[in-house]
């Protein structure tokens, strides 16, 4: 359930909302008269799969005023407790974070600040030296505070959205982490001697068609615990699993000048950034999150589409490549 403050002056566009709110037959609501003259608070309390048509409804009748603010707010419990009944009229499929809610919380985690390129750093260090030394608990360890995530859904959500502030953001905050990543294991390579007997090193040398399958279920999954509002380290983790060990390989391989190895890593990396953000941006679509007015929904459903059709025709080159390079083995082994 979410509870949603409207601050507004008095007026026709008072009236207007207050029919809207009325129409969503809400759990309750209430009218408080401010200290402010001619100001209004409308405190509504709604189930789940109906406060995203509200919080639409609510900002079409506003969207020429000026002076207003709507506030939303996640209810935990009440007493006595609200049977929740399925939505008249969902607008979602199973979505239960509103749009607002999950633009607000992808956003923070596409912020580049010192905070974040530290942690890149902290979380490469430690996966090079895991992957070095075979050491599975520090590999996972570096997955564990990598800030990947958010540059990950941000770009997916801002292409949902078509929003390209948004896009850009996350696209230059992810490019930066992965950058940043490479440069670091590129320095560490020249500390530590590379050791390829190491089998957690040399399997992000792999390129196989399960790693598609993990990037994109781990992309999935990130979205969908977006879409329900359920936070989760572990789809972190997930994320940060296709993300910075074959990032951190490309560099101590290239770092010892094992080029051919650096260069399956590198597509291997290319290829799980790719089903990540495919796989996200069909989550988001499914759950239907888009703009709210038809003009921006026109554009993002536009700005979809590229960005689908590339990353679909970038899979499958790459899937090729990989049933190549396996066949190449086969035959040379044979």
């Amino acid at each position: 359930m979410r509870r949603l403050d409207i601050h507004l002056r008095d007026g026709d566009a008072y009236e207007m909302v207050i029919r809207v709110v009325k129409a969503a037959e809400p759990v309750d609501y209430i009218v408080v008269p401010l200290e402010r003259q001619n100001r209004r608070l409308i405190s509504v309390f709604v189930r789940d799969g109906t406060g995203q048509t509200l919080m639409d409804n609510i900002q079409s009748c506003l969207e020429r005023e000026k002076d207003w603010r709507v506030a939303l707010f996640a209810i935990e419990a009440t007493a006595p407790q609200i049977e929740e009944t399925a939505p008249k009229r969902a607008s979602t499929r199973g979505q239960k974070a509103l749009r607002e809610e999950i633009y607000t919380g992808v956003a923070k985690g596409t912020k580049l600040d010192g905070d974040y390129l530290l942690f890149v750093v902290l979380s490469t260090i430690v996966a090079g030296i895991g992957l070095n030394s075979d050491g599975v608990a520090a590999v996972i360890g570096a997955m564990v505070i990598a800030p990947l995530l958010g540059p990950i859904l941000g770009f997916a959500l801002g292409v949902a959205l078509g929003d390209r502030e948004l896009l850009g953001r996350a696209g230059l905050t992810l490019t930066a982490g992965i950058a940043l990543c490479l440069g670091t294991s590129l320095a560490l390579s020249f500390a530590l001697p590379i050791n390829l007997e190491s089998r957690e090193l040399l399997s992000r040398a792999e390129v196989r068609l399960d790693g598609v399958a993990l990037a994109m279920a781990a992309g999935g999954a990130a979205a969908l615990s977006t879409a329900r509002g359920v936070g989760s380290a572990l789809v972190g983790v997930m994320v940060a699993a296709a993300l910075l060990p074959p990032a951190a390989s490309v560099g101590l391989f290239a770092g010892d000048g094992r080029w051919p190895l650096a260069g399956r890593a590198g597509l291997l990396l290319l290829l799980n950034i790719a089903s990540l953000i495919l796989a996200a941006l069909i989550v988001f679509r499914f759950k239907g999150i888009r703009p709210r007015t038809w003009i921006e929904q026109k554009d993002a459903s536009r700005a979809m589409a590229i960005n689908a059709g590339l990353s679909v025709v970038f899979l499958v080159l790459c899937a090729a490549l990989i049933l190549i390079l396996d066949l190449g083995e086969r035959v040379s082994f044979g």
